[in-house]
């Protein structure tokens, strides 16, 4: 417990009494660093939890701005701040809380010219955006860099939560049909806001679980179906044809 403050100590008491977490999990969560692209709703779930819970270095990407219509699922966000780069309020709001997170906030849009320098150096990457064109391509950018990635996603009742590393690969689960923008996403589908709250939080779970070393959750799809409370699970398996992942794509 040495490299704990007595603030640290306090704040994180209620974990460090816990036998499958304890001061090793503290620790390995004090040391991780942790991308994650896309403030919006599932982010705002995301990201409380893993600053509450006590990872080092949080990065925040995000190139929208705050939206009226944002707020019934982003409580990251006050209507004050409507028109705010969302990278901006959503690291205040961890510093506010947690001085002990290293924040970065980068507010612009991720893209196939920044990806890799803006994930490079991370321990995980967890993607909350909205569309399968970005969500592709930070999957991508994840198996190129050798960076586990946590996808979560959620649409009108429905969610889903997984974790790659390596092979099974994001891109195995969709496949190639979805590299354009104009994928459907939840300003066209809608979405509850708890809904979208629940599957973060349930992403921000299995984040911790992850890098706390507490359990190994790599290929699993976890379904969430709001309208009848129901999560179930899927084994995923790689696509031997991957052009991200597979053998003949290295």
């Amino acid at each position: 417990m040495s490299s704990f403050t007595d603030d640290e100590l306090d704040r994180y008491a209620r974990q460090l009494v816990l036998p499958q977490f304890g001061g090793l999990g503290q620790q390995r969560l004090k040391s991780a660093r942790v991308a994650v692209v896309g403030a919006g709703g599932i982010g705002s779930a995301v990201i409380p939890a893993l600053a509450g819970a006590g990872v080092g270095a949080l990065t925040i990407i995000d190139g929208d701005r705050v939206e009226l219509a944002n707020l019934h699922r982003q409580p990251l966000y006050r209507s004050a701040e409507i028109g705010m780069a969302k990278a901006r309020p959503a690291s205040d709001w961890v510093l506010a809380r947690n001085p002990h997170v290293a924040v970065n906030a980068v507010a612009e849009r991720i893209d196939p010219a920044n990806a890799a320098g803006l994930l490079a150096e991370h321990d995980l990457v967890i993607d909350g955006t909205d569309n399968f064109a970005t969500r592709l391509l930070v999957s991508d950018t994840a198996v190129a860099l050798g960076l586990p990635l946590l996808s979560a996603a959620a649409q009108q009742f429905q969610g889903q939560v997984a974790i790659f590393t390596g092979r099974p690969c994001y891109r195995c689960f969709v496949g190639d049909a979805f590299d354009a923008d104009d994928c459907d996403n939840c300003a066209e589908l809608g979405v509850l806001g708890a809904t979208v709250g629940s599957v973060g939080a349930y992403a921000a779970l299995i984040a911790i679980r992850a890098l706390a070393g507490m359990a190994d959750d790599r290929g699993t799809l976890h379904l969430f179906d709001a309208a009848a409370l129901e999560w179930r699970r899927i084994r995923l398996l790689a696509d031997p044809a991957c052009k991200s992942c597979s053998s003949e794509a290295a």
